[in-house]
């Protein structure tokens, strides 16, 4: 009897399920979070071939055949590309980008990560950062005699100085898009790295064809939806006790007759 298998392999994939959507759940108020999806795939499948029989007829062919599967498998944990809805700080160095894209952030082995988390600030040099400390790339540095930074849509950083009469640019910010966003490595820390499955980074200015534009003192919040992970967590529980009886009643079933 393949039934306990069978019923485990679906214990395991919902147990398995129940944890994605508890780190949805807890991801909630984490900036520029994209919710995890599940996908499952059904395993293998055994062909039992059907007996002849007196009534069958020579050269028939049966049409259905008898296929008995053997449970399923957790295919993959899609990350759902959603924007979230965007809150306003008014903190002068808080970004958000409308749209496809990533920034990019400098890391300490000197490879290049990339964030939809644009909560930066300056370090003592003046130099725009993560919260963690990572540079920003390309690297900005705001002059210490600022007395208003404007970056606008287009990511364009441009300061304005005592005495001055109009804002000086400094630098550009750009973003990067990817061929399959989806794919990019979670390294924590709101950050991701270039995959095979991600393909290259595709590097411009916002606003450009396929991007997104920047949007100053405003951060990107989680797109997790709370109630619908609540309703899928009841239906992982569902299906994990349907599993659980199934067990049971396979366990009763091969027990000796009393």
């Amino acid at each position: 009897m393949q039934a306990l298998q069978i019923a485990a392999s679906g214990m395991m994939a919902q147990q398995r399920n129940t944890e994605v959507v508890a780190n949805n759940l807890a991801n909630m108020n984490t900036t520029g979070y994209q919710r995890r999806r599940t996908e499952f795939a059904d395993l293998i499948y055994v062909n039992s071939n059907r007996e002849p029989s007196v009534s069958s007829q020579a050269g028939k062919i049966v049409p259905g055949g008898v296929q008995s599967g053997l449970g399923v498998s957790m295919a993959a944990v899609y990350r759902v590309q959603e924007q979230g809805s965007l809150s306003s700080t008014s903190n002068t160095f808080d970004m958000a980008i409308q749209g496809n894209g990533f920034f990019q952030v400098l890391l300490p082995n000197g490879d290049t990560a990339y964030t939809r988390d644009g909560t930066f600030q300056l370090n003592g040099q003046g130099d725009l950062v993560t919260h963690d400390g990572f540079a920003v790339q390309p690297a900005l540095n705001i002059p210490p005699e600022a007395i208003d930074v404007t970056i606008n849509s287009s990511g364009e950083v441009l300061v304005l100085t005592a005495g001055d009469r109009a804002a000086k640019a400094v630098g550009t910010l750009q973003i990067a898009t990817f061929p399959n966003g989806a794919g990019l490595e979670a390294l924590g820390d709101n950050l991701f790295k270039e995959s095979k499955a991600s393909g290259p980074a595709n590097v411009a200015a916002p606003g450009t064809t396929g991007l997104g534009t920047v949007l100053q003192g405003f951060v990107e919040t989680s797109n997790v939806d709370p109630i619908e992970e609540i309703a899928a967590l009841i239906a992982a529980q569902r299906a994990y006790e349907m599993n659980s009886k199934v067990i049971q009643t396979a366990d009763q079933m091969m027990a000796p007759n009393r």
